[in-house]
């Protein structure tokens, strides 16, 4: 159901009434092909489909769109596997799975094309480029998404390859839709992101020039001041990255789609499925292990993140409104939760810790728990303490019995990431989102059951968090979820010993100064 804050309603009205009766057949599109038969016979190229959003991307598109004529998915041969190997492996995952039992057929629309978005014209032969020519829309979701990326690999990656991909869109005959998916921090310099293209900080023509030609050593020393001081490449590139698309609004029908963070299914396919620990996921189980006991950030930081299904479904909403408006605009999009489900830092801490009371993980070393602290020598103090300290002593008691030692290794790991990501859980942003709020109001009353996300952006937090922490142990950790008695009672095992730890240096106070008590008081 469709709910809007502050407007009371004598009786519970179905999605069909609520936007009808506040939005026009204009504003609704109503006009214009639903969005599966917009999608009918058409040929589709993505980037990025071995990707979180990308895998989400294909299954909606098959699932909701049956009458795609083909999906072509740029891939390249990655750890010994060619590119079919690594598309059956794609949809071999239990994403898939609901789709393969009611529309096995649908898959042979599924086409990989060798290619990699660092080269020139994507690394495509001539072959498959023949054999695209009637793509119709495209989704570039692309990326490198690390931080710690040479500026060339970055600018080589995220840059020079949306320019390529616009490149090549300029040869299709029948394009519709060009869709550049971004980020919503994409422009870190501001605390107020617009949906529009902000300033520049440099040429990306000439950034791209100065990648190919200038030599690693040179890149690497000018890296700071060549970006601005921004807080790392891959912020830089992908705010390049947009301009080259703002460039080509003249020539092709683009879009510029920011989604902020991107964690679990709330609903589509499967409740609660994930593929990596973005954001407030790895958070969740660092904390549920027992292995993150301190983060050096704001508490009251609000985090802005978002249900992958349902960025996707905006994502298709958006590549069809532009492509039945076939206007010369360029429509951007933040997808995020700005005045919708936020949650403070210290909130999804809190969270966290009773849901992994409630239900421990399977691996569980210590007691969930953990604290933020905007003090970084405090951070470092306990980090060393209640993370470095206990990790050596397990892995010297790994070595004396014979197994390889890890979990040093996963600390210094968590301490990288604390680094990478201090601008971001330091500082706060507000990403204005009225064309994204109101993206899924402008479908037809008809295309409403498939693709209205309205409800999944009121959503319960608390619940939500229950559901992604589930699919975190379902799909990711592969906890066994019919041990959560035993779970429990190793929860309380942990607790009673966490408990007598804490003691200890109390009750050598108390010895200490009773000690000295004795001593001083008696003369």
């Amino acid at each position: 159901m469709i709910t809007f804050k502050n407007s009371p309603m004598t009786r519970m009205k179905t999605d069909e009434e609520v936007i009808e009766s506040l939005f026009s057949k204009e504003e609704r599109l109503e006009t214009y092909p639903s969005i599966p038969e917009f999608y009918n016979d058409q040929e589709i190229f993505i980037t990025g489909g071995s990707g979180f959003i990308g895998k989400v991307l294909i299954e909606k598109l098959l699932r909701s769109c049956p009458g795609i004529k083909t999906i072509y998915i740029l891939l390249r041969p990655k750890k010994g596997k060619d590119i079919e190997e690594r598309l059956n492996a794609i949809t071999n995952l239990e994403l898939f799975g609901p789709l393969k039992q009611h529309n096995p057929s649908v898959f042979t629309k599924l086409v990989p094309v060798e290619g990699d978005v660092t080269e020139l014209q994507l690394g495509l032969s001539n072959n498959d480029l023949d054999k695209m020519k009637n793509v119709s829309v495209i989704f570039h979701s692309a990326a490198s998404v690390r931080f710690d990326d040479s500026l060339r690999y970055a600018i080589m990656m995220n840059t020079r390859g949306t320019r390529e991909i616009m490149r090549f869109a300029e040869t299709l005959k029948n394009i519709k839709v060009v869709m550049h998916v971004s980020t919503t921090y994409s422009n870190p310099n501001r605390r107020i992101v617009e949906e529009e293209v902000h300033s520049a900080p440099v040429d990306w023509r000439k950034a791209i020039e100065i990648c190919e030609k200038v030599n690693d050593d040179s890149l690497n020393s000018l890296t700071q001041l060549y970006t601005g001081f921004m807080p790392n490449t891959y912020v830089f590139s992908k705010s390049l990255a947009e301009h080259v698309t703002d460039d080509y609004k003249e020539k092709l029908p683009v879009v510029i789609f920011r989604p902020s963070i991107v964690i679990s299914a709330i609903k589509e396919p499967l409740p609660g499925w994930v593929d990596n620990f973005n954001g407030p996921v790895g958070l969740l189980v660092g904390s549920g292990i027992g292995i993150v006991r301190t983060m050096y950030s704001n508490p009251d930081n609000r985090c802005d993140f978002l249900p992958v299904d349902l960025c996707v479904k905006a994502m298709i909403i958006a590549a069809w409104k532009k492509g039945v408006e076939q206007t010369n605009s360029i429509p951007v999009y933040n997808c995020a939760s700005y005045n919708v489900a936020t949650l403070k830092i210290q909130q999804i801490i809190d969270i966290g810790k009773c849901l992994c009371a409630l239900t421990p993980l399977d691996n569980m070393l210590f007691i969930p728990g953990g604290h933020i602290t905007k003090n970084r020598y405090s951070n470092y103090v306990k980090m060393i303490f209640y993370q470095l300290l206990p990790a050596l002593i397990i892995d010297g008691i790994l070595k004396l019995k014979g197994h390889k030692p890890f979990m040093t290794k996963i600390q210094r790991k968590i301490y990288e990431a604390n680094l990478a990501l201090k601008y971001f859980v330091m500082n706060e942003w507000i990403f204005k989102n009225d064309n994204f709020l109101t993206l899924c109001y402008k479908v037809k009353l008809t295309d409403i059951k498939d693709f209205d996300y309205s409800d999944s952006l009121n959503h319960d937090a608390i619940l939500y968090m229950r559901i992604a922490m589930r699919g975190v142990r379902k799909y990711l950790i592969h906890d066994n979820l019919d041990n959560d008695e035993k779970n429990r009672m190793k929860y309380k095992f942990l607790k009673v010993i966490h408990t007598i730890l804490c003691s200890i240096p109390y009750i050598l106070l108390y010895y200490v100064l009773k000690l000295l008590f004795d001593k001083f008081w008696t003369q």
